[in-house]
């Protein structure tokens, strides 16, 4: 376990010890989206194998070669409180192989999880810089939990694919076919990203710590010009604010994107620390490695089902309700729609309340003046 000494522009956190989850699923902390893509596609006869083979066309070994070269490994003689944390993330998700880590020089934060045959982390200088102990303790959790679901792997896909379209762009609607897989496939590392959101809570087991760390990657090294109430406050807004044309604008914003957006991020990983779900899991209760071969594609999906349709359900999103609307049959649609784009064209002129429409019977046709 972490050691509690202070590193430079780092804030000084005592060591503590930390509850270890043996033989731990990555389902247990996974998104039901992200969940029940992965269940399906490790139900998939030979899947690895032949993406593994699609890797020759990824220049994956030169990216290795390329970290080993231009990066630092990390070890016990090289950025050694990262590698303790490493361990310490391995032990507690009981991943059994620590992947290799490096630290690369860009003042960009950032963090990722690569790798076909292996997975190696990668996490830049302006990361290690911004985070204090606890923060990056959080991060690094977060990436072991990308290896530990096989993230890395299954990522390869939407590289190659996103790698294919540009390639057949000369294609009539080749490009425009591939796209719309990507997009899905987008869709679904999105939701990867809030399963190791969690795996990252999982390891530091402090939620507060989680928090700083995703304000910080939003608005830089400020933590005492910032507060996480308000932070949390932003997603609320950014959900129930505007009208349908805002909800448009969020789908186009969020759709290039392989990351939701940080509040979002915040918001949804304090709504599950806050879950049974989370409770029941430090208690001790999850579901296991070696049962994975036993898990429901069907479940899956239908748990992934139930997801989204809580999220419409639960969600303050203008569309979101529409949707709802629709689903429940409300019969004023037509005129809800008009006002969530009225801004698109000139609005109608409001009718005078005491202004009664002309009945048919009351309509003369002109007559001629003499």
């Amino acid at each position: 376990m972490s050691d509690g000494h202070q590193h430079s522009g780092h804030e000084h956190v005592p060591g503590r010890q930390r509850r270890r989850f043996p033989g731990i699923s990555s389902r247990a902390y996974e998104h039901p989206a992200d969940r029940s893509a992965l269940v399906a596609l490790r139900k998939l006869s030979g899947f690895d194998t032949v993406f593994k083979a699609l890797s020759g066309l990824l220049p994956e070994r030169s990216l290795r070669l390329l970290f080993l070269s231009d990066s630092v490994r990390v070890s016990d003689r090289q950025f050694a409180h990262l590698n303790d944390m490493l361990r310490d993330a391995c032990y507690i998700l009981d991943l059994e192989k620590v992947p290799p880590m490096y630290v690369k020089q860009d003042p960009v934060p950032n963090a990722m999880c690569i790798g076909m045959d292996e997975p190696i982390i990668v996490v830049t200088t302006g990361l290690v810089e911004l985070l204090d102990e606890e923060e990056m303790r959080a991060v690094v959790g977060h990436e072991v939990g990308h290896a530990l679901s096989g993230h890395a792997v299954y990522r390869t896909i939407l590289l190659f694919l996103t790698s294919l379209a540009v390639r057949v762009a000369w294609i009539p609607l080749g490009n425009f076919a591939i796209m719309a897989i990507v997009t899905a496939l987008r869709e679904w590392f999105r939701k990867s990203e809030l399963s190791a959101d969690r795996a990252g809570l999982l390891v530091g087991q402090d939620v507060h710590a989680s928090m700083r760390g995703l304000m910080k990657i939003a608005g830089g090294n400020h933590l005492h010009e910032m507060n996480v109430d308000a932070f949390l406050e932003q997603a609320e807004e950014y959900e129930a604010g505007g009208d349908l044309r805002d909800s448009v604008l969020k789908i186009l914003n969020v759709l290039p994107r392989s990351h939701p957006f940080t509040t979002v991020r915040a918001a949804e990983l304090k709504k599950w620390a806050a879950s049974r779900d989370y409770q029941r899991l430090m208690d001790g209760h999850y579901p296991r490695r070696d049962e994975d071969k036993d898990a429901s594609v069907r479940d899956s999906w239908r748990e992934s089902a139930g997801s989204y349709a809580d999220e419409v359900k639960t969600s303050k999103d203008p569309l979101m309700k529409l949707v709802n609307d629709i689903a429940g049959g409300a019969g004023d649609l037509g005129e809800r729609v008009w006002r969530g784009f009225s801004g698109f064209a000139s609005p109608k002129p409001p009718r005078p309340k005491d202004e009664q429409p002309p009945r048919p019977e009351d309509e003369q046709p002109p007559r001629d003046e003499d």
